[in-house]
């Protein structure tokens, strides 16, 4: 099949490129639809007991206080010309016609509202609408009221006020981060390539890439939610799948011309053998990533689509474009040679080969300090804890983090994280009392306000509250002392959902959200993990008719990737660099973690297929093991560290965020690359096949039939 495809291909190429530049175009007009199109948010499970509840809050109530306004005086607030500016400020906030619930502690003299040392106040609202208009709605409020009020200083936070600070520096980080980066790969491709003509290869392939997914997310956009993240997916996913293919297409091109082959001969003869990796590689990539559709968060999901359609468009465009511009160029792709660069270019390097050649003879002596260093990085991954991403993933100087801090340190109870409940029918007032008074019973409850008065410690202490009642449909706020993110706080969700009610009672909140998608999350991760595992065993046996290679490959990728994920633990939970980076100390954010592992798992089953490939083309052609493995180490290590280390500059650019997450992912999906390309590329995958002997490529014989086949193998030279 890829015989046949290189040879049209290798005859047809310039009819090739004007139709991919047709299409070029065609997706460039498409995919400029697609920012309009694509979401925000995306971290709740649409099908959740508080994503229910947070609806019937809109539908019935003005929905939960989700934009805070700090106002800080200075002074104390109940001074009359504090006490003046603080009504008037509340009056302007009250005429928005986007805003509903405004409430403030000068309107109300809620005790709750004014801060412990009486120098700030809170006023809270609620926007109405999808993530999208109330981000908006927020970005003209912050600029109207942010800032210095007669005398005032008022800080904008809350969820909205989150939101819009993380989309914000999200998009200064990018752009710095590419600006960093850019440049720094470029200089790379040239030195990776020796040439500056085969540098720009890779370029055309990515643009492909990324061009045409965009097409796909405008497409798929229209019918579904998307998130808006899946645009940094993909231009870093397909920038750096599209250097790996061209790396490894173009060494190989040159490697057949240095064998004295023709131009022709030569693109079929790379379509054949380099094709065939890219096949199985963007396969690998593409499963590890087609987990995400698992989970029920849009978040996720939108990963899944761009991850694999940019993968299938790489493929595409190494498989098709890629040789016909090889044979457009034919030895012109080593036109604008390096000046220090003398003869053909290097497609071997002698340095892999030896280190392979030593962890073949001593596999013990070398194997074990190296998963000894990987095991011990591992092990904060026993202490980790799980989260999802609030105000403190900001600077200190962002707004929403002052307000964030604020509530956490200079108020009493922070009403905005008050569990909602909200009755699924309608309850009568009367019955309210008795369920009221177990629920301000309950560890760390400071009270409970319902349409049958405010309950603290078991018994009523104020009167009762009307707008907490619409058509039936009873509305409680049980407001804690306890950190929205608390093991104390979770608990108390439990055993509000556990407490018999006087009807069926929805909670909603901040925690609840928090649990609901954490079990969201953990309820597919076996199922997702399995998934991963189980197709990825069947396309390595696939690719190499063993069944010892597929379980030797996930046991080092799995030993690689709990190195890395124990890294962030110990970096972005304990807080170690956290000076350096700038970041605080959080619990990992649940989401970033899976992707992380979908993403790394993917790109470590990349360069594994890259190395096999090789190894398994000496095997196929008579080399003994040691031979095969030193040859394939030398004639694809060069290609596997110089693709890693491209693309870690990629990721490591997110390192340079201010968003705390941001800078895990960049961090840890570049380190993950760098562990896979050197300590188990280089170290432990020829010391295993050293452990394995002749036992590396043993397949039962009814599986060898099934392999001989079913498996794609390669042409044998001409």
């Amino acid at each position: 099949m890829l015989h046949r495809l290189g040879t049209f291909i290798a005859h047809r190429a310039k009819p090739v490129l004007l139709i991919t530049a047709l299409l070029l175009i065609a997706a460039g007009v498409v995919g400029f639809g697609a920012f309009g199109k694509l979401a925000g948010g995306g971290f709740d499970d649409p099908g959740a007991e508080s994503t229910r509840a947070a609806t019937a809050l809109a539908d019935k109530f003005d929905g939960q206080a989700d934009l805070v306004f700090v106002v800080d005086a200075g002074r104390s607030v109940d001074e009359p010309a504090v006490a003046k500016a603080g009504t008037e400020l509340t009056r302007r906030i009250s005429a928005e016609p986007d805003l509903t619930g405004v409430a403030s502690y000068w309107s109300t003299k809620a005790p709750a509202m004014r801060s412990e040392d009486g120098a700030k106040a809170l006023v809270v609202a609620s926007i109405s609408g999808d993530f999208d208009s109330r981000t908006e709605i927020a970005n003209r409020l912050i600029s109207t009221y942010g800032g210095e009020h007669d005398g005032l200083t008022v800080n904008l936070g809350g969820e909205v006020g989150v939101n819009h600070d993380v989309n914000a520096q999200v998009g200064r980080d990018l752009a710095l981060a590419e600006a960093i980066a850019v440049p720094i790969i470029l200089a790379l491709l040239v030195l990776a390539f020796g040439s500056v003509v085969a540098a720009l290869l890779p370029l055309a392939v990515g643009a492909i890439a990324i061009f045409g997914t965009f097409a796909e997310l405008a497409l798929l956009g229209s019918a579904t939610d998307v998130s808006i993240y899946a645009v940094n997916l993909t231009t870093a996913l397909g920038l750096g799948l599209s250097i790996d293919y061209a790396l490894l297409m173009v060494s190989r091109y040159r490697e057949e011309l240095g064998k004295g082959a023709d131009v022709q001969a030569a693109v079929v003869r790379t379509v054949e053998t380099a094709g065939r990796t890219i096949v199985f590689s963007a396969l690998t990539v593409a499963v590890a990533l087609a987990a995400l559709l698992l989970f029920p968060l849009f978040f996720l999901r939108s990963f899944a689509y761009a991850g694999i359609g940019v993968i299938v468009i790489a493929m595409v465009g190494a498989l098709v474009v890629l040789p016909a511009l090889l044979t457009v160029l034919g030895h012109r792709v080593n036109a604008g040679r390096l000046p220090w660069a003398k003869g053909a270019p290097k497609t071997e390097a002698p340095f892999w080969g030896r280190l392979a050649a030593l962890a073949m003879r001593r596999p013990g002596l070398t194997a074990l300090p190296v998963l000894a260093g990987l095991l011990l990085l591992a092990t904060p991954l026993l202490h980790v804890e799980f989260g999802t991403p609030d105000d403190r993933v900001l600077p200190t100087t962002a707004s929403s983090r002052v307000v964030g801090d604020a509530l956490r340190d200079d108020f009493g109870s922070d009403d905005t994280n008050a569990l909602n409940l909200i009755s699924a029918g309608p309850v009568a007032t009367s019955n309210l009392p008795e369920y009221a008074v177990k629920l301000s019973s309950l560890p760390d409850v400071v009270r409970v306000e319902s349409a049958a008065g405010t309950f603290a410690g078991g018994r009523q202490v104020a009167p009762a509250n009307p707008r907490l009642v619409a058509d039936g449909v009873q509305r409680l706020a049980v407001v804690t002392e306890a950190d929205s993110r608390s093991a104390e706080a979770r608990q108390l969700v439990d055993s509000v959902r556990a407490l018999p009610g006087p009807g069926e009672f929805l909670v909603g909140g901040n925690t609840a959200r928090f649990m609901d998608s954490q079990h969201a999350i953990g309820s597919r991760l076996p199922l997702a993990g399995g998934m991963i595992a189980l197709t990825t065993f069947v396309l390595l046996f696939l690719f190499t008719g063993s069944l010892l290679q597929p379980l030797r490959a996930l046991l080092l990728n799995m030993i690689g990737l709990s190195a890395t994920l124990g890294a962030m633990v110990l970096i972005f939970q304990d807080g170690r660099l956290s000076g350096w980076l700038g970041f605080t100390p959080l619990p990992l954010d649940t989401s970033m973690l899976v992707l992380l592992f979908c993403i790394a798992f993917g790109l470590s089953m990349d360069y594994e297929v890259f190395v096999l490939s090789r190894i398994k083309e000496q095997h196929d052609e008579g080399a003994t093991l040691t031979d095969s493995v030193t040859t394939g180490l030398a004639r694809s290590g060069r290609i596997v560290s110089m693709a890693a280390v491209i693309l870690s500059v990629s990721f490591f650019a997110f390192g340079t965020s201010s968003v705390s997450f941001i800078q895990l992912f960049g961090i840890g999906s570049g380190l993950a690359v760098l562990i896979d390309a050197t300590l188990i590329r280089g170290i432990l995958v020829p010391a295993a096949f050293g452990l394995m002997g002749r036992w590396a490529w043993w397949s039962p014989a009814p599986l060898r039939t099934l392999h001989t086949r079913i498996g794609l193998t390669e042409s044998t030279p001409g």
